[in-house]
């Protein structure tokens, strides 16, 4: 149908809002009753977008109401007609009558507005509430006589709408329309023809409704009217128009107001009744009144957001058939009884902790449907937290953030936001929302201590676990991640690498080597700690290696000296007192700690011991007097033992001669045949030492003295010349040659030797 194709005008209203949030408002009008899937409009020409923003930002229709006649197809960027549209069930006689909904794009969150006026069609016929209407009209009536009929009702609005009533046939009553105060038209019959009872007693009209589409649809109903005898007084109303106003939270059975009517009749003709007439849909069980008394009471429940006023036509009737008739106009009165209604268009359930202030977090649209004071609308949320709500428009609100976010300090947040109008009392409203904090890095792993000090005993298996440093990071998932690396350095002139590993899961310092106290005592390296982010952070700490002495080898005995072969003896005279010191056994433990307490014990000794040993001195001293009965020859041995677990120790033998001379000593150890020859090839190179050296030095003195004679005399005989001295110096010597000539240093080496 021609009426049915789309008009397509569209006026764009740009305003820019800040905090990122664009608002644009569109408007199309569209004719009701369009098939499934019709054209709308073109949202990506209307309002400057692109398919590809649409489909990036999942572009979306948000309403409020609980029908989506419209939808929109995102791969073509248009509005299509979603569900047959019927104007009259959407708006009823509200005009003009409009589908408003918001476009919602995310990533930045935008909103375009939208508003659809659905424009009528002529798709109803007028109709009346009842098939026939009864009259009792006197014979006596005269000429201008009005009688007031039901109003047709058509559902369509302007032209489409009721235009014109027709009253057939026309011999006595002609109908004529009036308009109303609330927009609406009122019929009345009106007498031209005096009626005469005797010709005629009862007559039947046809009354037609007429609007003014196309094709012309009507409605028609029944008017029967009996001719009563002569009654010549109507019934007459104090006031031709009454006006009440009502709460809309009346209950039932509220008076509104009494309406009062007098006949001057007498008798029946003067008996007044009341009835209700010409009630529009809105009104239709509504408003009752009592028949005797006048009174209109509410009979069903009124809203002032469906219908803010009412006009009621009240007709009073006597017995003998005339009527006289008022109207009555009811103002609802608002009351606050409607809260605010919360509607989240769009939200973001996670957002970025290191978003900016100022980022839209949550779009809003609140409605009140009660008006004035009791509409107006004032929306907060908690205290102290890094949101604040803005008002973007009359009813849009956005939440942004208003400081910055710390997801360690608070990785959630539960927004309740609160929405108040200003009635009294105030109504309010309430919805919390749920927003997770995402993480970033930007906190770098954290040691438990500022240093570590670990302590390993030498000689360790090398793969020992030694100890473990730890690091934690405050951040979230990948971020927290701790990774452990071994800094590159080195120690003694190798790669720290060579000495310890570190685990990069655990953090496990492992020794790589078997250490030796007596080569290194202690080390220090650095490891870093770094988190899975990208980029990645780091931090340092400084490990000290305390390397633990264990008790790993024996003392060594420095005197007296054992060599293979030769014979050392210490002698004793035999009138040596007691505590004599014959000598001194001296040791020492490359350990450290107890491990080099040493301890010296004679372990071999006669019954009657003549000598004992310094428990940690090592001083070999006699204890007694020496007898005849002592054997010449004492063989002696010390053990010195180191004070570690287990211990460990050394002998050394001491021989001891007891004798006042040394040819005694000789006689008692000639069994020690190759100790003597030993002791005479030494006496021999000692001999022959010295003689060297002597010679030496008596060679080195003469040549000094030549030298020093032969420079006298040739001073001589240059003096007595008179020719210059020249010197003569003999090759390899000079003045100074008895410091470095090679008999001396040869001496000197022989004497340090």
């Amino acid at each position: 149908m021609a009426d049915r194709t789309m008009r397509g005008e569209a006026l764009l209203i740009y305003s820019m809002l800040s905090l990122s949030v664009a608002l644009a408002q569109v408007s199309y009008s569209i004719p009701e009753e369009m098939t499934k899937g019709s054209l709308v409009g073109n949202i990506v020409k209307d309002f400057g977008l692109d398919i590809k923003r649409l489909k990036s930002g999942k572009a979306r229709i948000f309403t409020t109401d609980s029908h989506e006649y419209i939808e929109l197809n995102r791969e073509r960027g248009v509005l299509l007609i979603r569900e047959r549209i019927d104007r009259e069930a959407l708006c009823g006689e509200t005009t003009p009558c409009a589908i408003h909904f918001q476009i919602i794009l995310e990533n930045p969150m935008e909103f375009y507005s939208v508003t659809v006026e659905i424009t009528d069609v002529n798709d109803n016929a007028p109709f009346f509430s009842k098939n026939e209407l009864k009259f009792r009209i006197g014979e006596s009536s005269v000429r201008g006589a009005k009688f007031i009929l039901d109003r047709a009702v058509d559902h369509d609005v302007g032209s489409n709408g009721l235009q014109s009533y027709r009253l057939e046939p026309t011999d006595n009553f002609a109908v004529k329309m009036y308009d109303q105060a609330d927009g609406k038209k009122s019929v009345e019959m009106i007498l031209e023809k005096l009626l005469d009872r005797e010709h005629k007693e009862h007559l039947s009209l046809i009354l037609t409704a007429l609007d003014g589409g196309e094709p012309q649809m009507s409605g028609t109903m029944q008017i029967l009217i009996t001719v009563l005898d002569v009654n010549d007084n109507a019934p007459v109303f104090s006031q031709a128009i009454y006006k009440a106003s009502l709460n809309e939270d009346a209950p039932v059975g509220t008076v509104v107001v009494t309406v009062t009517a007098t006949d001057a009749d007498q008798g029946s003709n003067g008996k007044v009744t009341y009835s209700l007439s010409s009630l529009s849909d809105h009104t239709s069980g509504i408003f009752a009144v009592n028949e005797v008394s006048g009174e209109i009471s509410l009979k069903g429940k009124v809203d002032y957001e469906k219908a803010r006023t009412f006009q009621i036509d009240v007709g009073a009737s006597d017995d003998g058939g005339l009527v006289g008739s008022c109207k009555v106009i009811v103002e609802i009165i608002d009351v606050n009884d409607n809260k605010p209604n919360i509607h989240i268009m769009s939200k973001s359930t996670v957002i970025s902790e290191d978003s900016k202030p100022g980022t839209v977090v949550t779009m809003i649209k609140i409605q009140d449907a009660d008006s004035g004071d009791n509409g107006k609308v004032q929306c907060s949320i908690d205290a102290n937290i890094p949101f604040e709500m803005k008002s973007t428009n009359n009813d849009f609100y956005t939440l942004v953030t208003d400081g910055e976010l710390d997801r360690e300090s608070a990785s959630e947040y539960n927004i309740s936001v609160s929405c108040s109008d200003e009635g009294v009392p105030s109504l309010s409203s309430s919805v919390t929302l749920t927003l997770q904090i995402s993480d970033v890095n930007d906190n770098p792993p954290v040691f438990e201590r500022s240093s570590y000090e670990a302590y390993i005993v030498e000689n360790n298996t090398p793969g020992l676990s030694i100890f473990t440093v730890r690091a934690t990071d405050a951040d979230w998932n990948q971020n927290a991640r701790v990774s452990y690396i071994l800094e590159d350095s080195s120690v003694n002139g190798a790669s720290v690498s060579s000495y310890v590993s570190v685990s990069a899961d655990s953090g496990v310092v492992h020794a790589v080597r078997s250490f030796d106290y007596e080569q290194i005592k202690d080390f220090q390296f650095r490891v870093r700690a770094q988190d899975g982010g990208s980029p990645p952070l780091s931090s340092n700490v400084t490990v000290k290696i305390l390397i633990q002495d264990q008790n790993d080898n024996p003392p060594q005995v420095l005197y007296p000296v054992q060599t293979g072969g030769s014979l050392v003896a210490e002698m004793v005279p035999r009138s040596a007192d007691v505590g004599y010191l014959v000598t001194k056994v001296v040791a020492v433990d490359v350990d450290s700690g107890q491990n080099a307490w040493l301890s010296y014990k004679l372990q071999r000794a006669t019954d009657r011991p003549l000598f004992e040993v310094g428990l940690q001195n090592g001083e070999i001293r006699t204890i007694r007097q020496v007898t005849d009965k002592d054997a010449v020859k004492q063989r002696l041995s010390v053990t010195v033992e180191d004070n570690g677990q287990p211990s460990r120790s050394a002998t050394v033998i001491v021989n001891v001669a007891v004798a006042d001379s040394f040819p005694e000593v000789m006689s008692e150890f000639t069994d020690f045949t190759q100790d003597k020859e030993y002791n005479d090839n030494l006496t021999f190179y000692l001999v022959l030492a010295l003689a060297v050296v002597s010679f030496l030095f008596i060679t080195c003195l003469v040549v000094i003295i030549s030298v020093k004679i032969y420079r006298w005399r040739q001073s001589r005989v240059l003096y007595h010349s008179n020719l210059p001295v020249i010197p003569y110096y003999p090759p390899r010597y000079s003045d100074s040659g008895d410091r470095d000539s090679p008999a001396c240093v040869q001496l000197r080496g022989v004497q340090d030797h």
